[in-house]
């Protein structure tokens, strides 16, 4: 029994050593080896499946399709209800205040005529020519020039008609509108007021504004040129105050169509110049004078008659609107051709009151 103690206690001693002696990393106690018994294997890609992805996933062109084309861009339209609107009122209440100040520009002048008979008969003989030869002495030499310059630009203004002293005024507004274009603080506001677009967010006014603004020199002298050859033939025809009301209209429902079209065909582009109106006023005088003969500025030997070049304006203006050219904005030149046609049958009915009729000077543009 004693021997069996000793063999025992000789066992466990030395399995207590060769446990000791045992490196700590190679040791796992029951909890790691039961983890890592029971560890998940790493999960196989199946290449069936793989291949049914890869076949779902191919393109048109692996699959054996040819590839479509990209689906278009869905511009929203821009609602053209208040600018219809506006170009109803607009024009409804130019035509409606030329009446009024055409009346009363007829009245006063009747006034003053009457006054300045009166005045004049009873000036007659109170003062003689020694009298303003003694006040002409008295004034310095600068005081004397001055008077001659004043006297001279007064003879220029009174030797112009009555519609080349109208158009005078909007070259002077578009000369002035050319000039803040060349200004670059003011650049965003001349792009959100003097120009129209229907995509913009203010629509209403730069359908007046637009008609005065001119970004090219060239643009506004050939514009204004065609105006100024025309002014004697319109105010004569129509009265100043009625010649006003058609050039501000014409503008209005020139850009009006404008905006129909570029809705329609999805080209929001913004357009600016005076064109619409000069060619609502070179459509009236033709339509008013169609055997009116009209010239080439370098080419003065060539000449057509009135009709024949209001007739290809609008055939080239239709052809351009058809085509989709982008050179001008040929709707607003149409507009402004279409309302400027019936303008004799607007002065039949009681809008102007004066009868005076003249005649269209050689146009050479």
């Amino acid at each position: 029994m004693a021997w069996r103690g000793c063999v025992m206690k000789w066992a466990k001693i030395e399995f207590l050593r060769s446990t000791n002696s045992t490196p700590r990393a190679t040791r796992l106690n029951a909890r790691d080896q039961q983890t890592c018994g029971f560890r998940r294997e790493a999960r196989r890609p199946d290449p069936n499946k793989g291949n049914v992805t890869r076949d779902s996933k191919a393109t048109p062109s692996e699959a054996g399709t040819p590839p479509g084309p990209p689906p278009p861009i869905k511009v929203p339209r821009p609602p053209l209800f208040k600018p219809l609107m506006f170009t109803v009122g607009f024009t409804g209440f130019s035509f409606g205040a030329a009446a009024i100040l055409q009346y009363e520009t007829l009245k006063s002048r009747v006034q003053n005529a009457k006054e300045a008979e009166e005045s004049e008969k009873l000036s007659q003989g109170s003062q003689d020519m020694a009298y303003w030869h003694d006040w002409w002495n008295q004034l310095s030499g600068f005081q004397q020039q001055l008077l001659l310059l004043l006297s001279m630009v007064d003879d220029f203004w009174s030797s112009l008609t009555e519609g080349q002293r109208t158009v005078t005024g909007i070259i002077a507004v578009n000369a002035v509108v050319l000039c803040c274009w060349r200004i670059p603080s003011m650049q965003r506001t001349m792009i959100k007021y003097f120009t129209s677009n229907p995509a913009s967010k203010t629509r209403c006014l730069p359908m007046i504004l637009s008609s005065f603004s001119h970004y090219s020199v060239f643009h506004m002298v050939a514009n204004m040129y065609v105006l100024w050859t025309f002014s004697s033939g319109i105010v004569s025809l129509l009265g100043r105050e009625q010649f006003l009301a058609v050039y501000l209209s014409a503008g209005v429902i020139s850009t009006m169509l404008s905006y129909i079209c570029k809705a329609a065909s999805g080209r929001l582009h913004p357009s600016l110049g005076a064109s619409g109106a000069v060619m609502a006023v070179l459509a009236a005088v033709c339509a008013k004078m169609p055997e009116a003969k009209l010239g080439i500025i370098f080419l003065p030997m060539i000449t057509f008659t009135a009709g024949n070049v209001l007739k290809a304006l609008v055939a080239i203006d239709t052809a351009g609107l058809i085509l989709g050219w982008r050179l001008f904005d040929h709707a607003a030149h149409l507009g402004g051709a279409l309302f400027g046609i019936p303008t004799e049958a607007v002065r039949r009915h009681k809008f102007v009151f004066s009868l005076n009729y003249g005649t269209c000077p050689m146009v050479t543009s």
